[in-house]
């Protein structure tokens, strides 16, 4: 199948499905290609009844399993004739090219002006703490010419981009408050369009009550963004429990230990320092703040040495491979590297993930369990008698 073109089927629930182009699949989805090259011409017919409701109805009728099997898939009539006309009737000029506007996916332009209702602002906050979309750099993808339009008017954006990945909400360290930062950026990719009218439409849009961006970041982003990416955040909202408190976006692409020590002493830090002027002025509440404050930069000082229960255990690596202290592993995944911050209570507010163990069994019959903690003085052991240290 690989570097074939046809029909990628996902096999569970209501079969949806997309245009493959020829890339590696996992075996949660199965390849519908045309074998022989004379019936290459039938891929617009096949696609326009797999993309129709028809499609998963008539698999259904064949296999009722949760993830039905590969066979299930072609097992069922098809009228070749019949799709061949509804093909010519919707693509005229053959099959649409790779495009999409959903933020969620790889091929996704990465411009917040044409993203899906409901994501214009999480897009915008993306690229305000510096992500950016594999389709933005992929010169060898097979894109649109439409996608390349929109990628093509990014990076007139770059420069509202934030240069260290750390965008705190209330205005701390000579920076804008994140909600000034991200008008302007939201001001230029609309450009004329832009308006109040419009921006309280995206926020409706978005699912919030809120009636101004400050508050939707505050309040309502980051749940909204852990719910849109499946649970698996990249922008992470670290904040010490007051609504009137320290509060910043962290882009975790970016966050290794050095930029963990700048969120904790260099932003954090400078927050404290305000609140200690405000509280020796008699000022209302700083006391409060800076209560909270300090209670956060102790929590974040306890991932940064990554002592139990604050450590990242990464279930698939030896006990001499485990990171010590905050040193993540990108390629580890957000499911275990975010446990610390969890544990911690820092991120804004609670969403879907556990450390329960998984299924199967590990090569050697142990359980795959990752509800794990290990001491750093275990792990700095562990790295001695493997030579490591």
């Amino acid at each position: 199948m690989w570097g074939q073109s046809g029909i990628l089927v996902s096999q569970m629930r209501h079969l949806p499905v997309s245009l493959y182009t020829g890339e590696a699949f996992d075996n949660n989805t199965c390849a519908i290609v045309p074998w022989k090259a004379a019936d290459a011409e039938h891929l617009p017919a096949i696609w326009a009844f797999c993309s129709s409701p028809e499609f998963n109805e008539e698999v259904r009728k064949v296999d009722q399993a949760l993830k039905v099997t590969n066979a299930s898939l072609v097992k069922v009539p098809f009228d070749l004739e019949r799709w061949q006309r509804v093909a010519e009737e919707k693509y005229p000029d053959g099959l649409p090219e790779p495009y999409s506007d959903d933020p969620t996916q790889w091929l996704f332009h990465g411009h917040p002006a044409q993203a899906e209702v409901g994501t214009a602002l999480q897009v915008a906050v993306a690229r305000l703490l510096g992500y950016r979309w594999p389709a933005e750099g992929g010169e060898e993808m097979e894109l649109s010419d439409e996608a390349r339009a929109w990628i093509s008017r990014c990076p007139a954006l770059d420069p509202f981009t934030d240069p260290d990945g750390i965008v705190c909400l209330p205005p701390v360290a000579g920076e804008r408050p994140a909600a000034e930062r991200l008008r302007a950026l939201l001001t230029e990719a609309f450009g004329a369009q832009w308006s109040q009218g419009l921006l309280d439409r995206l926020i409706s849009e978005a699912g919030s009550p809120s009636k101004d961006l400050g508050a939707w970041l505050r309040d309502d982003y980051f749940k909204q963004h852990a719910r849109l990416f499946h649970n698996r955040p990249f922008i992470w909202h670290v904040w010490d429990g007051r609504r009137d408190g320290f509060s910043a976006l962290v882009n975790y692409h970016k966050l290794d230990a050095a930029l963990l020590r700048r969120l904790i002493y260099t932003y954090l830090g400078s927050w404290i320092e305000a609140q200690q002027a405000a509280a020796s002025a008699g000022e209302t509440g700083a006391d409060l703040r800076l209560a909270a404050a300090r209670d956060l930069r102790e929590r974040l000082v306890a991932i940064l040495e990554g002592e139990p229960p604050h450590d990242i255990y990464v279930r698939w690596k030896g006990k001499h491979e485990q990171p010590i202290g905050w040193e993540p592993d990108i390629n580890d995944g957000v499911r275990l590297n975010i446990r610390p911050f969890v544990e911690a209570g820092a991120l804004r507010s609670k969403f879907t993930i556990n450390w329960k163990k998984d299924r199967g069994k590990n090569p050697d019959g142990s359980e795959r369990h990752n509800d794990l903690h290990l001491t750093r003085a275990e792990k700095e052991e562990a790295r001695r008698s493997d030579g490591k240290a």
